[in-house]
């Protein structure tokens, strides 16, 4: 052997094991945080879209308050205070300073959150970039509330709570605030306050405020009075499993055998389901113990499950944004010209997972960007009702839009036309692209999906360009005939001997008839001969 080489245990003295933690440390932006502007509104994401879920879920109209104070160029101190449930003390560590940990990822239902990062994320960065903890204070509204300060063990992925105290006060909710470096604040298509604004349209019935480091304070105020439906907790669908899955679910139930454990550990799973499974899956037991199923046995099941026909997957486990509500929401936030929106009925993707799609139109008035060569059509993309502010170049619904023949719709440039587009995604599981959760993958069923969504709107925003444009036209050539009334009167005058008066107010009749000017549905072939027009444009 050569001095220099090493042998496999002298290699092997080297090995270490590496907490989740730790892991994240060091590429914290797997996690979102990555880039000044994006790092400052992950960290309000995380915690804005936390007090949404817990208000939904105890039943209160969300109240929510940020504060953003520049401490300096790259440094700002955060504050998000809701009127939701709070944490309970015993909680308040997991809750905040935990990875892979929370009351979201292992429930079959939708909500914003969905692996156990978020707090926590918010936490490790806070550490990685001041070394400071997060001060929390949390309360249930009957006379005390508590407070601390909260770092995360990197090591150990274990919180570290310290200063506890209890506050005789009468406080309801959570109140998170913190200190994160490599942060900027800047008022752009990424930046917190259009992350706020965003958020405000797809929560319609919550109340956001928010205070940016000038202090200048702006209020979304509540659009709806209606609370949005509360998704159910649901089973999985058979056709939305893999092999893992099912070996994973039937190593911790406690059913007598694998026929009783399918019934009730899934959805659409009846005692005739499992006669047909077992005429299928050969080979396999369905009268032994669920944790004595093996591998092959596994995927023999899941290969059974996609022989037989299904009824689709149960919806209650959805809740959606909902037509009326995006309307109004659409009008007090952007207060457009044209507004058209709709809402889907229930997809599967995966075989099993089911999906509604809801998207809106606004045209002209404040809708679509404002830049210094003019107005630019935008995309607002959202995931279970949060907007999603990077990465569309590779989401889903960027695709789906890029995929429509615009001019199909009067639309000659999307990238030149005062046009909001307006898309959101409701399901159990997002596919997102990343851990960073700001684009969806682009499944085909769900661009298909997207597609058929965005189409819809725009059949009814052409119907109101041609009108549009038909108005324009009459309004035109009821103005250049009558610039040469006058002159006409007097020569038929001439002619004719009748007094000009007379013919003039004759004339004017017979222009107004042609040209009402308050009949939307007037003039039809110039409408008509419009959209042919576009049609062989396209």
């Amino acid at each position: 052997m050569a001095a220099d080489e090493k042998n496999a245990e002298e290699i092997f003295k080297e090995f270490k094991e590496q907490s989740i933690t730790q892991f994240f440390r060091k590429n914290s932006q797997m996690l979102g945080y990555s880039g000044k502007v994006r790092s400052l509104t992950t960290v309000i994401h995380e915690y804005v879209a936390n007090s949404l879920d817990a208000c939904e879920e105890a039943g209160v109209f969300p109240d929510i308050s940020v504060e953003v104070k520049e401490i300096s160029e790259s440094r700002h101190h955060v504050t998000v205070t809701d009127n939701g449930p709070g944490i309970p003390q015993k909680h308040i560590g997991k809750a905040l300073a935990s990875i892979l940990s929370g009351t979201k990822f292992h429930r079959y239902l939708q909500q914003r959150g969905q692996q156990g990062i978020g707090a926590g994320g918010c936490t490790l960065f806070s550490a990685i970039t001041t070394g400071k903890p997060i001060h929390a204070r949390s309360g249930t509204g009957k006379g005390s509330s508590f407070e601390c300060d909260i770092a995360i063990d990197i090591k150990t992925n274990k919180p570290l709570i310290t200063n506890m105290k209890t506050v005789l006060e009468d406080f309801r909710g959570t109140s998170v605030s913190g200190e994160f470096g490599d942060t900027k604040y800047e008022r752009s298509d990424h930046g917190v306050f259009e992350y706020i604004k965003r958020t405000a349209l797809s929560n319609p019935h919550a109340s956001i405020r928010l205070v940016e480091p000038d202090g200048k304070e702006t209020v979304f105020p509540r659009s709806v009075n209606e609370m949005p439906k509360r998704p159910k907790q649901t089973k999985p669908h058979p056709l939305g499993i893999s092999a893992r899955d099912l070996l994973d679910f039937a190593h911790i139930a406690d059913s007598k055998n694998v026929s009783s454990f399918l019934m009730e550990s899934f959805s659409r799973v009846s005692a005739a389901k499992i006669d047909e499974l077992k005429a299928v899956a050969d080979g396999v037991n369905f009268d032994k113990r669920p944790r004595e199923l093996t591998w092959p046995d596994a995927e023999k099941v899941v290969e059974a499950f996609g022989k037989i026909k299904w009824i689709a997957p149960e919806t209650d486990s959805l809740s959606v944004i909902g037509a009326k509500q995006m309307e109004t929401a659409m009008l007090n936030i952007i207060n457009p010209q044209f507004i058209s929106v709709t809402e889907r009925k229930p997809k599967i993707f995966k075989g099993g997972i089911p999906f509604v799609v809801e998207a809106g139109i606004a045209y002209g008035g404040d809708a679509g960007k404002k830049t210094e060569e003019g107005t630019k059509g935008t995309i607002m993309r959202f995931a279970n009702k949060v907007p999603l502010l990077f990465d569309g170049s590779v989401c889903a619904i960027t695709e789906a839009v890029n995929q429509i023949q615009w001019k199909r719709y009067g639309i000659r440039d999307f990238g030149d036309e005062p046009i909001s587009v307006f898309v959101n995604i409701s399901s159990v599981y997002i596919p997102y692209n990343g851990i960073g959760k700001q684009a969806v993958s682009q499944e085909a069923e769900i661009i298909e999906e997207l597609k058929l969504g965005i189409m819809e709107c725009a059949r009814k925003l052409q119907i109101h360009i041609n009108k549009q444009r038909s108005m324009h036209v009459r309004e035109s050539r009821y103005k250049t005939i009558m610039r040469y009334i006058g002159q006409l009167s007097a020569d038929l005058s001439e002619i004719t001997g009748e007094e000009p008066v007379k013919i003039e107010e004759s004339l004017k009749k017979i222009v107004e008839n042609k040209y009402d000017m308050g009949n939307d549905t007037a003039d039809e072939e110039e409408s008509d001969a419009d959209t042919g027009l576009l049609e062989e444009s396209d």
